[in-house]
């Protein structure tokens, strides 16, 4: 089999099997096939695209790629969750211990952010002593023991993903369906679970513009998933504004904990409502939505969520006691309210921006050696359809000087638009998507 030939055959528009995938994707990872012909192919993958086969097939492949980790000593149906990613989603902090203390064994893999804020892993680390690197077999034990455990992503999982990503990243290969989807969903396999739930984000500060483009997405992922033997679901979100009020590592923390406490703010406990409804659906703990969110809303009510997410701190070397009492947490040395410019109804917020004033803070990474400050960020007082007067406060920044105070404030201002007549902000769940 020669490299040359499978570009060619892609080229124009045929389609690869299943061996002249695993070919090309054992030997990039290998080494053995360079850069150049690797970029040839995705370029011819990204304007012929690839059937449904094909999308699995590279799937499966990437996710043989390197380690498999075995959950089969866990007992019960292991559920992953897996989010696209958007401003001000701290959706796991909440979901993980929520839908751990319902009996769903949650052994989850995630890694550190690159852009506006930290990543789950990142966020986790605002509990003193919190570790990540605990390795697998204790990583494990630890779900057999307590039912939850989330650890770094290690670099042997899915390594042809990591190469490919970084080689699409330079080519102008990254907008394909097919290799977007396989590259999230190499990585899901990899990690063990016997069922996931995709949380798919659209809008603004979403990878996915529009809603059209998500659902495809979201569809696509479960296909992939349900063709290698999981249960799937996913739903689409919005993320045309940021999900629920905090933006910044230690605020999005406190924000889980409040949720978790019955507090949280509507839209967000909304979303970790849906999507732990979907797990316990896919874990077999309950038969209907309606069931699953009475038996969530009762391990909220009796305190059993926030104890699992104690327990879960604790076993990992993170000082629990902050669970209880949020106010221990280091706080920023400034926090200023950015006021607003005019009357009326917050019409729009660019999710983006919001994002980057955030960066701006250093509540996120530019690099991947930039170093986070978990204390900064934003809480967003008004959001899309809310009323506001002039010289009202609209955010709450809080910053490390007055230098990062005065930049953030004024990338965050140019993230609202005001109207006169008031928008309806849509629903925050735009799909629901089962598998076969």
């Amino acid at each position: 089999m020669r490299m040359y030939d499978v570009i060619r055959k892609k080229r124009d528009g045929g389609k690869l099997t299943a061996e002249e995938i695993r070919y090309f994707i054992e030997g990039y990872t290998k080494g053995e096939i360079p850069d150049y012909q690797a970029s040839a192919l995705t370029m011819a993958i990204f304007f012929s695209g690839m059937d449904e086969e094909e999308t699995l097939e590279l799937t499966l492949a990437m996710a043989d790629s390197g380690d498999r980790l075995d959950l089969s000593s866990i007992p019960g149906i292991k559920v992953d969750k897996h989010s696209t990613g958007g401003v001000g989603d701290k959706t796991s902090l909440a979901l993980a211990p929520l839908v751990a203390s319902c009996g769903i064994p949650v052994a989850k893999m995630s890694g550190r952010g690159l852009g506006h804020t930290g990543g789950t892993i990142d966020k986790l680390e605002s509990f003193p002593g919190f570790r990540v690197d605990i390795g697998t077999d204790t990583f494990l034990e630890q779900v057999r023991r307590i039912g939850i455990s989330i650890m770094g992503q290690t670099a042997q999982l899915a390594p042809a993903d990591k190469k490919l990503y970084a080689l699409r990243d330079v080519t102008a290969t990254v907008d394909n369906m097919s290799l977007i989807a396989s590259s999230i969903m190499s990585k899901k396999l990899a990690a063990g679970a016997d069922a996931i739930v995709l949380d798919v984000k659209t809008g603004s500060g979403a990878f996915m513009k529009t809603e059209e483009d998500s659902l495809a997405l979201a569809r696509e992922m479960v296909k992939i998933g349900t063709g290698a033997g999981r249960k799937m679901r996913a739903v689409v979100s919005d993320m045309d504004q940021p999900l629920g009020r905090a933006v910044g590592n230690i605020l999005e923390v406190r924000e889980a904990i409040d949720t978790l406490n019955g507090s949280g703010p509507a839209d967000f406990t909304e979303l970790v409502m849906t999507l732990g409804a979907q797990m316990l659906l896919v874990g077999d703990k309950a038969g209907s939505e309606e069931e699953a969110a009475d038996l969530l809303r009762e391990k909220i009510q009796n305190g059993s969520a926030l104890h699992k997410l104690e327990e879960f701190i604790e076993a990992q070397g993170g000082d629990a006691s902050f669970v209880a009492d949020p106010e221990r947490f280091p706080k920023a040395k400034i926090i200023r309210n950015v006021l607003s410019p005019a009357d009326g109804y917050v019409e729009r917020i660019r999710c983006d921006e919001v994002g980057m004033s955030c960066l701006t803070l250093g509540g996120g990474r530019e690099n991947k050696d930039s170093v986070i400050d978990l204390t900064v960020g934003m809480i967003l007082k008004k959001k899309v359809g809310d009323p506001v007067k002039k010289g009202e406060p609209i955010a709450e920044i809080h910053a490390a000087d007055e230098a990062g105070f005065s930049a953030a404030a004024d990338r965050f201002l140019r993230a609202y638009s005001f109207s006169e007549v008031r928008r309806d902000p849509g629903e925050l769940i735009k799909a629901r998507i089962e598998g076969r």
